[in-house]
């Protein structure tokens, strides 16, 4: 393998009606949690979590349109201008903005090495397809 993987976002291995591209996977990143997620406007199908039971810190980066993260309650504006940290045991849900978003999400657990959930992993089922 080449020591740099390029590839189009369209392109990647996707699921969940083609919402949910495996990037971490499909690019051959191992050390830490990668996703790229389209959400159209009035989605309301982000599930809201806050990764209690894996120590996992998240990273949002709106790389198109826009998006409210509820934070515990509070909502926070996402745009592309906008970087969005929220540590692990903070509930959060993702609401996008009239134009839908498409978000970069960056995770990890601090000071463990990154363990890839298996929905993550390239050509592991589909949940939506059952």
């Amino acid at each position: 393998m080449a020591d740099y993987s390029a590839k189009r976002i369209d392109d990647i291995e996707a699921i969940y009606f083609g919402a949910f591209k495996r990037a971490r996977a499909d690019l051959g990143l191992e050390s830490f949690g990668v996703q790229v997620i389209d959400l159209p406007p009035g989605a309301d199908q982000y599930p809201e979590h806050d990764h209690s039971e894996d120590g996992q810190e998240e990273l949002y980066a709106a790389l198109r349109g826009s998006a409210e993260i509820d934070i515990e309650g509070e909502r926070v504006a996402l745009d592309p201008d906008t970087l969005i940290a929220i540590k692990s045991g903070t509930k959060r849900k993702v609401w996008p903005g009239d134009e839908g978003v498409r978000l970069l999400i960056v995770g990890g657990v601090p000071g463990k090495a990154y363990e890839a959930p298996g929905v993550t992993v390239l050509g592991a089922p589909d949940p939506a397809a059952a």
